[in-house]
């Protein structure tokens, strides 16, 4: 990569977080070394190309992603990602192995009775605050049982989360660095001497969701940032490749995407919704009483758009527990654009996810992952994503907690384990 100017890890060792954001992945002062069962585990690299639907391998003729799929496995019809389909839940929920009503991060920005308070993930102050965080994402895991971890732009990788937080991290907002060095920092990480080396490395790209979010999921732009990836995942293959270390590489993404029809949904010109708290199409009633007359009032108020108290969700949707996803919910009924009032945007984006992927299959992600741990050429059905945390578990040899997933769901495109 001609005039790619790429910082070492090692002298990134002595950056502070403000410094990360310009140039790499900050390293926590005094994490612990890598202990001798870690230094013995396969090397797991996590990527998510966010956005990235199910279709769009083939469709935009993504060559590494299909070789990756042809050299271990791959879920050609789709990886199931969890509700609400929204970049932060559903990635949160891949490292955690649980449902955003286990987890608590049940969208992008949601509002917390209990606290009286605001999460937006785009806000450094709440993003980074650990207590806003439920489960045991893989970076914790990995570091309380001896295996250094780092996490590169993935949501909660800046918070103390479960009693740890990454030995290496750079900030999901705010970073500066380009896709490529991102990469780059990959392989310098993996250079690092044995005992300071990430064992696992989760990181994200972001490009495929924006372009698809501004121009439709059809578009040339979109086709292009397809390519722009999958691009970045060749030249990852080829830099793990010359390291001459035992890597299994995984590749998922959050959601899918659709294209949007017609303009917004309005929730408030249907109803008054003026002693609602409200995000999104996220509401939270001041009272079970006005909780109710609203549901009662939007319940056949628009085709485009269902309505549920809670506690009566469609169990498929593992959202019905947490007072975060507020009370009634409002599920759309198609690629449908809703809002509880509305605001500056006069029309919605072209490109949106959030949707129910069990009626909407535009919303599944991917998965692909490839390395000596697995057997080659292995198609899967579609599963859900929660099935991620327990299969790198049992890669890392990391004794997990009780999770959502199944370890018995993916176990099989491992290779059997060595006789000792």
């Amino acid at each position: 990569m001609q005039g790619l100017r790429v910082l070492p890890v090692v002298s990134i060792l002595l950056a502070a977080s403000a410094l990360a954001q310009e140039t790499g992945p900050a390293a926590t002062a005094g994490h612990r070394q890598n202990s001798a069962a870690g230094h013995a585990t396969t090397y797991v690299i996590l990527v998510s190309l966010d956005g990235f639907r199910f279709d769009y391998a083939k469709k935009y003729s993504a060559t590494h992603l299909l070789a990756l799929a042809a050299h271990g496995a791959g879920a050609p019809e789709g990886m199931i990602p969890a509700y609400p389909t929204q970049t932060v839940p559903d990635l949160y929920s891949i490292v955690t192995g649980l449902y955003p009503e286990h987890h608590g991060i049940v969208a992008d920005a949601f509002y917390d009775p209990a606290r009286k308070e605001i999460y937006r993930a785009a806000d450094p102050k709440t993003s980074a605050d650990g207590s806003w965080y439920g489960g045991d994402p893989l970076w914790s895991l990995a570091e309380r049982q001896g295996i250094r971890s780092a996490c590169l732009s993935w949501p909660g990788c800046q918070a103390k989360i479960a009693g740890e937080g990454p030995a290496y991290s750079l900030p999901r907002e705010g970073s500066k660095l380009s896709d490529a060095q991102r990469v780059d920092q990959i392989r310098e990480l993996l250079r690092l001497p044995e005992s300071r080396r990430p064992r696992f490395i989760a990181v994200s790209f972001p490009k495929v969701d924006q372009a698809a979010r501004k121009y439709g999921p059809g578009s040339p732009q979109t086709a292009a940032a397809v390519r722009h990836v999958d691009s970045l995942i060749g030249t990852l293959g080829d830099d793990l490749d010359a390291l001459h270390l035992r890597i299994d590489l995984i590749v998922v993404s959050d959601h899918g995407m659709a294209a949007v029809e017609g303009g917004w949904a309005d929730l408030d010109s249907y109803v008054p919704l003026g002693s609602f708290t409200t995000l999104g199409s996220l509401l939270y009633a001041p009272s079970e009483a006005a909780a109710n007359e609203v549901y009662q009032k939007l319940k056949a108020a628009d085709a485009r758009f269902m309505v549920y108290r809670r506690t009566n969700l469609p169990a498929e949707l593992h959202f019905s527990s947490n007072p975060r996803a507020g009370d009634p919910v409002i599920i759309a009924r198609g690629p449908y654009a809703i809002r509880a009032a509305a605001g500056a945007e006069s029309q919605p984006e072209k490109g949106q996810a959030g949707f129910d992927p069990f009626i909407m299959p535009e919303m599944r992600g991917i998965f692909y992952a490839a390395g000596p741990d697995f057997r080659r050429g292995i198609t899967l059905l579609p599963f859900e994503s929660v099935n991620v945390y327990p299969l790198i578990a049992e890669i890392l040899g990391l004794k997990s907690p009780r999770t959502d997933g199944n370890a018995d769901i993916l176990s099989g495109i491992l290779m059997p384990a060595s006789p000792q």
